[in-house]
């Protein structure tokens, strides 16, 4: 078994929780912007660590009031928000147990997690998750209060505590211990019902306070410059939600948005100017491709291809540099990624408020050739890898030695390692407690304290990881060929038109693909070639479109041998989404749910 250790930077506290930050930040820098919120103008307002401390008290006053216990579970389900941090806080102030909930799930998802996390009361965002909710509480006997936040929840709180004094929520929150439960967070549940994670006070610490400590450039930002976050991804998700917690323990200042798309986000982060962000690839992915779209519209996608191709070359050479093997950009490439800095890389940094430097990705692989292009474009994009059992990230590319491609080294105190089927195993002070309630699923996770990913991957000489597939993912066709569908999936959805794409070939002759297309970029391929807006059904049965599609396979194909190749693919006329119960809420696929959906379409592959 190969196995990779980096020393622990900082070791978690051996008294009190997670809240005890709010109150010690107010107490020594009360003046400090501890976060920012929009006002009734959409103007950003800064929130001062004593005014969020004061926030957090009053709110946490308000619950014990109403009937929250030290040891309570309360489900918080809505969009990522600032009340979200705000209850997260006060909750864990008092010693209550924080279980959150997509805003997208269904009835029978809610149910199932608030009875199987017993929870006795939930906070969610408006009218429509209280019908939710209302649907099934007639199975949910210890569900005792809903509080609605678009309803004035905040408010209504904090006026029912008003009579408590401080001090009762000071003996709450001394009374933790780092053991203590801090959450209960549901896995996206790709294979059957999802399972609650019991995550601890001590987990987020050992997680939070490493990354903080080995990010100091992200956490620190420049002399005479606060960090900044926009925090958009999902706080119901592990890793929105580590990064708050990051973020209030390493005094970086947070404002937050519930809404992902680039009409939404755009304009805030001009207006907040965050200094670093967190995403998923696709959201690079979308940003790297609109911007192309933009460049080819104007006629300048020739000098753009070039822009992106100096970056990608500047780039590598920093890199080589950076790992003792080479000198680094030449003198004629700096001159030219200094011309095409002004003319194409500062324009997308100030596209996102020109303040951008840094950026954490996970949840799915990025393209080495995508991070490349943003670093040399002056964003630095953290690429790593976790789970929810590890309470976000064990790995990532450390900041003074990226190795773009892989998800990078151990985060300070973990241990990674490889089994001799290629598994990865984890080992650190932010692996999971356990599986609520389900004592046969935490026996076959954590194995005498490492936790069994279901991933596989390989540590080169350096100890930088990279994700080859997963496990329970491996098809095997009927001739015996095992095949790994993530690289080939990740390769055909690098052309600029797949929005998804997924391999099948479980138990049958060959490979085979579906594909989905991105509606933007396929609207300006069509543009660009005076063809006329097509409808799905007429779109997908295309001569050029099928061939352009065609070259995305063929090239995907060049990474596998003949066997494990895609032979044939279909493209499909409507993208897999979350409402249709085929993505998880972090965008992965639900593979058997889209096998099951598009049968039909997948036996025709095989009989054509």
């Amino acid at each position: 078994m190969r196995e990779f250790t980096v020393p622990a930077m900082a070791t978690a506290p051996q008294v009190g929780g997670l809240a005890d930050a709010v109150y010690d930040h107010a107490a020594e820098d009360p003046q400090r912007a501890a976060l920012a919120i929009k006002d009734e103008r959409g103007q950003w307002r800064d929130v001062s660590a004593l005014e969020f401390r004061d926030q957090v008290l009053a709110l946490a006053k308000g619950l014990l009031a109403e009937g929250i216990r030290f040891g309570d579970r309360v489900a918080i389900m809505s969009r990522t928000r600032y009340e979200w941090t705000l209850f997260d806080f006060a909750l864990w102030s008092i010693g209550a147990q924080v279980v959150p909930v997509y805003p997208t799930s269904s009835a029978e998802q809610v149910f199932w997690m608030m009875h199987d996390a017993e929870v006795s009361a939930a906070v969610v965002e408006h009218e429509d998750h209280s019908m939710t909710i209302g649907s099934v509480i007639d199975r949910l006997p210890r569900l005792k209060r809903l509080w609605q936040l678009n309803d004035g929840a905040v408010a209504k709180l904090t006026a029912s505590g008003g009579h408590i004094a401080d001090d009762v929520v000071h003996r709450h929150r001394l009374a933790l211990t780092p053991d203590s439960v801090a959450t209960v967070i549901y896995t996206s549940g790709t294979t059957g019902r999802p399972k609650g994670c019991v995550i601890t006070h001590a987990n987020f610490m050992a997680e939070a306070d490493n990354i903080v400590a080995r990010y100091d450039p992200v956490f620190r930002s420049k002399p005479g410059e606060q960090a900044s976050l926009l925090l958009f991804l999902p706080l119901a998700h592990v890793f929105g939600r580590m990064v708050e917690v990051a973020a209030v323990r390493g005094k970086v200042k947070i404002g937050h948005q519930p809404v992902m798309t680039a009409s939404a986000l755009l304009p805030d982060l001009a207006a907040f100017r965050p200094t670093f962000i967190q995403a998923v690839p696709h959201l690079f992915e979308k940003i790297f491709q609109a911007s192309r779209r933009k460049a080819e519209l104007a006629g300048k996608l020739g000098p753009f291809e070039k822009a992106v191709d100096v970056a990608v070359r500047y780039a590598e050479a920093v890199e080589r540099k950076a790992f003792g093997k080479g000198p680094g950009p030449s003198a004629s490439l700096r001159v030219q990624h200094q011309v095409f800095d002004k003319l194409v890389y500062a324009k997308m940094r100030d596209a996102m408020g020109g303040r951008c430097r840094h950026a954490m990705s996970g949840g799915s692989a990025m393209e080495r050739r995508l991070g490349l292009f943003f670093e040399g474009a002056g964003m630095r994009i953290f690429e790593g890898y976790g789970l929810t059992e590890s309470t976000a990230a064990a790995v990532a590319n450390p900041p003074e030695q990226t190795r773009f491609g892989t998800v990078g080294q151990p985060v300070p105190g973990t241990t990674v390692a490889i089994a001799d089927d290629g598994e990865i195993l984890l080992h650190g002070g932010q692996i999971f407690a356990g599986y609520l309630n389900n004592s046969k699923a935490t026996h076959e996770s954590l194995r005498g304290g490492w936790l069994a990913t279901g991933d596989l991957g390989s540590l080169d000489e350096d100890g930088y990881l990279t994700i080859t597939g997963r496990k329970k993912e491996i098809l095997v066709t009927s001739g015996g060929k095992s095949v790994s569908p993530a690289m080939l999936e990740e390769r055909v959805r690098a052309h600029p038109l797949v929005a998804q794409c997924i391999v099948v070939g479980n138990d049958r002759p060959y490979v085979a693909a579906l594909v989905t297309l991105d509606t933007d970029a396929v609207s300006h391929w069509l543009t660009m070639r005076d063809k006329p807006a097509l409808q799905p059904a007429e779109l997908v049965r295309d001569a050029d479109l099928e061939t352009e599609i065609r070259r995305s396979v063929v090239a995907a194909n060049t990474q596998v041998s003949q066997a494990e190749s895609i032979r044939t693919f279909r493209i499909l006329a409507a993208q897999f989404t979350e409402e249709q119960g085929l993505l998880t809420p972090s965008l992965k696929l639900k593979r058997k749910a889209i096998e099951n959906a598009y049968a039909v379409e997948i036996e025709a592959l095989y009989h054509n």
